[in-house]
C-alpha cells in the first residue's frame, strides 16, 4: 500500500509505502535505490540487512542511507513495516549528521537524536489504523522539515544539481557540472556528501544503474542494447557495474526478476 505525503513535503517525501510480508524472505536482493529511508517495524519479528557481508538487525526507527555495495535482506513472514521515502537531495532536512554517516548503513535515530524521535516512535506504534500511523509520521517529517527551513534554499540548489546530473545520460563530466554552476569541484563534492550521501558521479551510476534495472527487467530487450542505450562504455563495463551495486549480473537480474 502507498500513501501520499502532505502538500508542504511533497518536493522532499516521495511518499509512504506499507510493506507486508506473507513469506520468509532469505537473502533476498536488495537493489539501490538512490533514496532515503525511514523505516518503522508494525509488527512480525523484523527483519535483518546484510550490507556488504555484515549483517544489520533492524532497528526501532530504522535510517537507511544511500546503498552502493551489495545487499541482502533475510524477513520473518509477517513483518509489517511502513517506510517513508525520501529523494535523495532532501536527506539532510529529516537527519542529523552529515547524510554521508548513513551510506552503507541501517543505523537507528533513536540511538542518533532524541529531538522528539522517541515520542513520535510511540506515538506512531500507538495509532490505530493504518492511516492514522502515516499522519503521526507525516506529521513528524513536518515538524523536521519547519526546523530546518534555513536548509531549504541549499536543498533546491541540491535538487536543480541532480536533476541536472540525472538528465546527463551517456556521461558525467565534473568539471562541466561545476562551470555550469559557478562553484568549485570540491564544494560540490562536499555539497553532495554532506546532503546526498554520496559523491556526484556516484549519484550519476546510481541512476543510470536504476534506468538499466527497468530495461533488464524487460524481457524483450537485449542485454547489450540495454547497455548502450544506458550510456556504457560496452557490455562489460555494464556488467561490471551492475555486478558492484547488487553481486549480481545483469543476466541473474533477469532471472530473479522472472522467477519472481
Amino acid at each position: 500500500m502507498q500513501f501520499q505525503p502532505s502538500n508542504i513535503l511533497k518536493p522532499y517525501v516521495k511518499g509512504y509505502i506499507l510493506i507486508t510480508v506473507d513469506k520468509d524472505l532469505i537473502n533476498e536482493v536488495f537493489y539501490p535505490s538512490g533514496y532515503i529511508e525511514l523505516a518503522v517495524n508494525l509488527a512480525g519479528p523484523g527483519a535483518t540487512t546484510t550490507i556488504n557481508g555484515r549483517p544489520i538487525a533492524m532497528p526501532k526507527l530504522e535510517v537507511m542511507g544511500q546503498v552502493t555495495v551489495p545487499t541482502r535482506l533475510t524477513v520473518t513472514k509477517g513483518t509489517k513495516v511502513l517506510i517513508a521515502r525520501i529523494y535523495p537531495f532532501a536527506g539532510a532536512l529529516f537527519l542529523p549528521n552529515p547524510v554521508s554517516d548513513y551510506t552503507n548503513d541501517s543505523l537507528d535515530l533513536l540511538d542518533i537524536t532524541s529531538n522528539g524521535s522517541n515520542e513520535f516512535y510511540y506515538d506512531l506504534l500507538e495509532a490505530g489504523s493504518i492511516e492514522q500511523k502515516v499522519t503521526v509520521f507525516d506529521r513528524f517529517l513536518v515538524k523536521k522539515l519547519k526546523e530546518n527551513e534555513k536548509t531549504q534554499k541549499k536543498i533546491t540548489l541540491i535538487e536543480q544539481i541532480c536533476n541536472y546530473i540525472s538528465a546527463q545520460g551517456d556521461s558525467f563530466d565534473i568539471k562541466k557540472l561545476s562551470d555550469k554552476y559557478g562553484f568549485t569541484e570540491r564544494y560540490i563534492q562536499k555539497l553532495f556528501s554532506n546532503n546526498v550521501g554520496l559523491p556526484p558521479h556516484s549519484y550519476y551510476t546510481i541512476q543510470r544503474f536504476n534506468k538499466s534495472l527497468e530495461l533488464v527487467h524487460r524481457m524483450d530487450l537485449s542485454l547489450t542494447s540495454i547497455a548502450y542505450d544506458c550510456g556504457y562504455y560496452d557490455q562489460a563495463h555494464f556488467i561490471r557495474e551492475f555486478k558492484k551495486f547488487t553481486g549480481l549480473t545483469p543476466s541473474e537480474a533477469r532471472s530473479l526478476h522472472a522467477v519472481g
